[in-house]
């Protein structure tokens, strides 16, 4: 069974993943946060750095792409194929409204033969395996049975599945029901994705569900780093966290070329890392209202002094 780490924009960039990766070995499949293909078909300067190779290197990485349009989508697999990418994944999940207002990410979901259509048209030419992360529909579970049904008309490499709609967000508890009907009734390869926070949880899901290709945690290998690797029996010792999260203080500066982005970033990291190191809630009101790296790491040395 893999674990693979979810994407979460403006948080698991390269610079995160190679890092993550160096100190908390375990991860067998990377996702990069979403990329929109355009009409110009082009990537952006950024979006070629967070793909090259070379800034991801060892490291089993899928780009995840989010749109509708078929042909845009499809140029972006292939010139993915063409820089060595041999899977991509469809982000048919992503509750924002801004992205559901255009039929995007979840808001697909609503349209059925919309996305059968899309579907059928990319596993027609495209060079590259496909996998979809997705959510059980807009409003209710019930709809996944029809969504299902489309997606076991195609080979696809996986199929992560979050078991809530997208009016639900992140909040309330997962429909682990309708994630143990489709486990119980697909042939395709299964991945769990939702609220797997601590080991225990994921060792869960892996006893109920073996056949699993694998689980996906997200917020909660940003808020525990080491969770995989000691899944995996790897030993981290007390100190690994803060050198990884050292070496970040290092390297954002100079990827940046500034500290406000670098710090901006760091607290972004921290909004999920600081409730698992300590309930103290004088340190998250001293990390937000900081406007200066130095200061910002000195608190930082605060809170690891005081949870080791």
């Amino acid at each position: 069974m893999d674990y693979e780490a979810a994407p979460l924009e403006g948080i698991t960039d390269a610079v995160y993943r190679r890092n993550h990766a160096a100190f908390f070995p375990g991860v067998d499949r990377y996702y990069t946060p979403f990329i929109s293909p355009t009409q110009h078909h082009v990537f952006t300067a950024r979006q070629l750095r967070e793909l090259a190779p070379e800034n991801n290197p060892g490291l089993t990485l899928v780009p995840q792409l989010l749109g509708r349009n078929a042909d845009d989508l499809l140029w972006a697999i292939r010139a993915l194929f063409d820089m060595g990418y041999s899977e991509v994944d469809l982000n048919f999940g992503c509750p924002s409204g801004t992205v559901t207002a255009k039929r995007k990410g979840a808001g697909l979901l609503a349209y059925p033969d919309e996305m059968d259509a899309l579907l059928d048209w990319l596993f027609r030419y495209s060079p590259a395996s496909i996998s979809i992360k997705t959510r059980l529909g807009m409003e209710t579970p019930e709809e996944f049975e029809r969504i299902l049904s489309v997606y076991e008309r195609y080979p696809l490499a996986r199929l992560i599945l979050h078991p809530r709609t997208r009016s639900e967000q992140y909040e309330g508890t997962v429909h682990i029901d309708a994630f143990r009907r489709t486990y119980e009734k697909t042939s395709l390869p299964l991945c769990y994705n939702g609220d797997l926070k601590k080991k225990e949880d994921i060792r869960t899901v892996e006893t109920e569900f073996p056949s699993l290709c694998g689980v996906m945690v997200g917020r909660g290998l940003i808020s525990d780093p080491s969770l995989f690797s000691v899944l995996r029996g790897k030993t981290t010792s007390p100190g690994t966290l803060r050198a990884f999260h050292d070496a970040l203080c290092e390297e954002y500066p100079r990827v940046f070329g500034d500290y406000n982005s670098a710090l901006h970033r760091m607290k972004a990291i921290w909004s999920y890392m600081l409730p698992s190191l300590t309930t103290d809630a004088s340190f998250k009101k001293r990390l937000v209202k900081t406007r200066r790296f130095e200061v910002f790491r000195s608190i930082c040395d605060e809170i690891f002094a005081f949870s080791e």
